[in-house]
């Protein structure tokens, strides 16, 4: 009984955002890996949208990977999670509402949850969920990019390519980042 009530104080909510290239998934794949050294039993989830790479795995632009496991919803990685200690998940800002709801339930299980996903939509407004969970997240971790026109530290996602749907699964081919001036600019631009 006393691992168990010391195991559901030791629950919390990790958040790492960020625009896109800013080495949010990369950060979370060094969490995560941490975890795993400390033999800690860990699962990773990722949304099935996310079809690019490979589809069991979390991978970083950089190409460092880790096994996941894609599901359609977020009351999925409440089935999934099972035992373990540390969960970690990744694109978070596609998964629907139920996501903070699920990270909730699961750090007062106890469990250690990493959260990586993008904060704001390339038209620079809060995306999906992750207001609420910056919200509710005992940790925030925001990472920057370089913005590719001046070199300044960015964290705008600005889309290159002429599609006006919110959600475009993406890489460097329809995706830039951005400063706060450069991503301005280029807004007005289009207008």
């Amino acid at each position: 009984m006393f691992l168990e009530q010391n195991r559901e104080h030791r629950g919390f909510i990790e958040v790492i955002c960020g625009s896109m290239f800013s080495g949010k998934t990369e950060e979370l794949i060094r969490r995560l890996k941490r975890a795993q050294i400390a033999r800690q039993k860990v699962e990773i989830f990722k949304p099935v949208i996310d079809t690019r790479y490979i589809p069991e795995e979390v991978v970083s632009h950089d190409a460092h990977s880790v096994r996941s496991t894609p599901v359609a919803s977020a009351s999925e990685i409440l089935f999934y999670a099972g035992e373990a200690e540390v969960v970690g998940i990744d694109e978070a800002q596609f998964f629907d509402d139920g996501l903070v709801s699920v990270c909730n339930k699961l750090a007062s299980m106890g469990v250690r949850v990493i959260v990586a996903g993008l904060d704001m939509n390339y038209l620079g407004e809060p995306f999906g969920p992750m207001p609420a969970l910056l919200a509710t997240a005992e940790y925030v971790t925001k990472v920057h990019a370089i913005c590719v026109k001046c070199g300044n530290l960015a964290h705008h996602t600005h889309r290159t390519i002429d599609n006006d749907q919110l959600v475009v699964i993406g890489e460097t081919d329809s995706y830039e980042a951005l400063c706060r001036k450069c991503y301005s600019e280029s807004r007005q631009k289009e207008f």
